[in-house]
């Protein structure tokens, strides 16, 4: 192997490792209350998106395309991963300790993986000045400070973490407040784009709008573990909720969402977590018939099924079925499959 190859080979591991990072990063965030050390995070984030755009250009000056399936971070795979990382916070939040402990394990974790970084940087600028590639070592001393700020902030901050968790758990007086983490703000910040665009559109166009944002692969149930991670009672879909009994809620099940669904899952497992509930949520779990149907009403599914398969409306059929059971639904659904 040349000299060439083995600065390829680290500069390769680097760009993993940072790829890596953004999502560690985004889950880190999305679990974090609003505050000097989320700050930290969300500003790092930003650097290792950089740092990753960096390393595959040089790659690419050295020749070499960077490993394809983690090259870029382009917006359909950035939408996936914060969804995945908003739909991860409840349910980190309620097992095990609690949301101080969380954050300051996060913020222990951060700091082994910055000392990785910095080592790692080290070892390429080494590498690079013993042979003369004075680009890459630039490069890599470049970032290498960016890595050694980070471990520098994240050490400052696990002191007074500490004292949170101590706070909370020896002396009962709990600091964390998960309407203030990044999952949370992502949800108010969403609402309040959706708000935005409802004062400027109508009738179809806020159907529209809403189907497209969910047409993500996870987006829908990242929006309604969300919503279910800050929601009050008074939020959740079905009224009464806390004063009603399992098998009363099972029986109002069919007639959610599946946005809904997740949030009022959500919702319950921060509660009685009864089976009952979460049994039934999770038989009706199940991908819409086609993005945005949980939303539509009967002649706007009608005029859908005109120019639907066989299949896609033996599909509707099982899933109305199971749902709300809409009988202009199922006329229709008979009707097109009459035809067939």
């Amino acid at each position: 192997m040349n000299s060439n190859q083995k600065i390829v080979q680290y500069l390769d591991e680097a760009h993993a490792s940072e790829v890596g990072l953004v999502r560690v990063l985004q889950s880190q965030i999305a679990m974090t209350p609003r505050g000097t050390y989320r700050t930290a995070l969300e500003r790092h984030l930003g650097e290792t998106r950089g740092h990753a755009r960096r390393v595959e250009e040089r790659l690419r000056e050295l020749g070499h395309g960077g490993n394809p399936l983690l090259a870029g971070l382009g917006l359909a795979e950035t939408v996936i991963a914060q969804a995945v990382a908003i739909g991860k916070t409840p349910f980190d939040l309620v097992r095990g300790t609690g949301g101080e402990e969380k954050v300051l394990k996060n913020a222990k974790d951060a700091a082994a993986t910055e000392a990785l970084e910095i080592a790692t940087y080290t070892a390429i600028e080494r590498l690079a000045r013993g042979v003369g590639d004075d680009a890459t070592a630039e490069l890599a001393a470049s970032i290498r400070s960016d890595e050694e700020k980070m471990l520098e902030r994240v050490l400052r901050e696990i002191p007074k973490l500490t004292d949170d968790v101590a706070r909370a758990e020896l002396d009962g007086e709990s600091v964390y407040d998960v309407t203030e983490t990044g999952a949370a703000d992502a949800v108010k910040t969403a609402a309040r784009a959706t708000r935005s665009t409802a004062r400027k559109t109508a009738g179809s166009a806020k159907r529209t709008t809403a189907r497209t944002a969910r047409s993500v692969p996870g987006a829908a149930r990242a929006e309604g573990t969300a919503k279910g991670a800050v929601a009050s009672e008074q939020d959740l879909p079905i009224a009464g909720y806390d004063g009603l009994t399992a098998d009363d809620i099972a029986r109002r099940l069919p007639q959610l969402s599946q946005v809904e669904l997740v949030q009022v899952e959500t919702y319950e497992r921060k509660g009685g977590s009864r089976a009952t509930v979460l049994e039934r949520i999770d038989a009706l779990r199940a991908s819409e018939p086609w993005s945005g149907y949980d939303g539509q009403n009967v002649e706007e599914i009608r005029r859908a099924l005109g120019d639907a398969s066989d299949a896609t409306a033996r599909t509707v059929r099982e899933y109305e079925r199971a749902h709300k059971n809409r009988a202009g639904v199922l006329d229709a659904t008979a009707r097109e499959l009459a035809t067939a």
